[in-house]
C-alpha cells in the first residue's frame, strides 16, 4: 500500500511512533434511488481486489454470499480471476486507474476499489461501504435465493454497529497499529488493547455457543472479524509482533468459529488464499522484514475442524 508520492505506509507513524490510518478518498455509493449517479446495472462495475488484503477480503466474501461471481480465467495462481486488468489492458498497477480518474491524485492506492466502467470513475475505495452496497443495491438483478441473503438484518443492526466500532479500532486496525508502530511505547499501547478485544470476542463466542457471531445466520459481524482472525496465526503473530497468544492455542471458541466458516462456508474458504496473504505481508513491508523472508509456519495454515494443537488438547483434557 502506497501513496502517489511513493511514501510507504510503514512511514505513516506520527512523532509518537503510532500508526495513523488515512481516510479513503472515494466515498460515493451505488444506489437504487431514482436519479442516482451510480445506479446498479449488470456489467457496469468492476471490483479491484487483492486476496492478501483483509479489507478487500470483506467484499470478496459478501460478493460470494450474494451470488456474484467473476468470469472463470485459466490462471495458475490460486484464487478466482487472478489476471491482468480486463478493463484497462495496458495498465499494470492500481495506481494507473487512480491517475486515469484524477491525474493530480495525491492519496493512497488501495483495494478494494469499485470502478464504474461506463463513466470511467471510481465509485468507492472504502471497504465498509462497498460491503453495504453488495448487501441490497443489486438485489433486483439477483435470483431469489441470493436476494434473500440478509447480512445486516434490521433486528441486529444496533448490535452489529456497536460490535463493528470496537472490532475495527482494536482488532481489524489494531494489528496494524501494533505492527506499524515505530516505538516500543506505541507498540505496547496498541498491542494490549488488541488482546483485550480478542478476549472479549472469545468471551462472547464462548457464552453464546451459537454457530456464528450473532446466532445461526452469518452477518456482517462474521465477515468483518473473520478477515483479521484468519490472518492472525499465519501473519500477524510474527510479522506484526501480535504474539501474546495465537488463535489456535489461545482462543478455543474463536478457533472453532473461524474453522467453521473456513471449512463449511464456501464464500469464506474459497476467498482465503494463504499464499497471497503470507507473501504479500512478508515481501512488501521492507522496514519490518528487510530481507523479505516468508516464514514456513504455522503448518498447516489452518487446522482441520476436528484437530487441535497439542498444547490446546492437553489443556482441554486437564480442565
Amino acid at each position: 500500500m502506497a501513496t502517489s508520492s511513493g511514501q510507504s505506509i510503514t512511514n505513516w507513524a506520527d512523532k509518537s511512533g503510532e500508526f495513523k490510518r488515512g481516510q479513503s478518498a472515494f466515498r460515493n455509493f451505488i444506489s437504487k434511488e431514482p436519479g442516482a449517479e451510480f445506479p446498479p446495472e449488470k456489467g457496469r462495475y468492476h471490483l479491484y481486489v487483492s486476496y492478501a488484503c483483509p479489507w478487500a477480503h470483506r467484499t470478496l466474501i459478501a460478493r460470494k454470499l450474494k451470488g456474484w461471481r467473476f468470469v472463470t480465467a485459466d490462471e495458475k495462481l490460486p484464487g478466482d480471476n487472478v489476471r491482468p486488468d480486463p478493463v484497462h489492458k495496458d495498465f499494470t498497477h492500481l495506481r494507473d486507474i487512480y491517475f486515469k480518474v484524477d491525474p493530480e491524485y495525491k492519496g493512497r492506492f488501495t483495494v478494494p476499489t469499485l470502478y464504474d466502467v461506463k463513466q470511467g470513475k471510481i465509485v468507492s475505495n472504502e471497504s465498509s461501504e462497498i460491503l453495504r452496497m453488495l448487501y441490497s443495491e443489486f438485489d433486483d438483478l439477483l435470483p431469489e435465493n441470493f436476494r434473500n441473503v440478509d447480512l445486516y438484518p434490521q433486528s441486529l443492526e444496533k448490535q452489529i454497529e456497536e460490535t463493528n466500532e470496537w472490532t475495527y479500532n482494536d482488532i481489524n486496525n489494531g494489528v496494524y497499529k501494533s505492527g506499524f508502530a515505530t516505538t516500543q511505547d506505541a507498540y505496547e499501547k496498541n498491542v494490549q488493547p488488541l488482546f483485550k478485544a480478542l478476549d472479549r470476542v472469545e468471551a462472547h463466542l464462548s457464552k453464546n455457543a451459537s454457530t456464528y457471531y450473532f446466532g445461526e445466520h452469518i452477518t456482517e459481524a462474521d465477515i468483518r472479524l473473520y478477515t483479521t482472525i484468519i490472518r492472525f496465526d499465519p501473519v500477524y503473530v510474527q510479522h506484526f509482533k501480535c504474539n501474546i497468544r495465537d488463535i489456535r492455542s489461545g482462543y478455543p471458541a474463536m478457533h472453532k468459529w473461524m474453522r467453521k466458516l473456513y471449512w463449511d462456508v464456501e464464500a469464506f474458504g474459497s476467498t482465503t488464499q494463504f499464499e497471497h496473504i503470507k507473501k504479500h505481508y512478508t515481501k512488501s513491508h521492507r522496514q519490518i522484514n528487510p530481507h523479505s523472508i516468508t516464514p514456513v509456519g504455522p503448518v498447516p495454515d489452518i487446522l482441520p475442524k476436528d484437530e487441535e494443537v497439542s498444547a490446546a488438547t492437553v489443556t482441554s483434557r486437564s480442565t
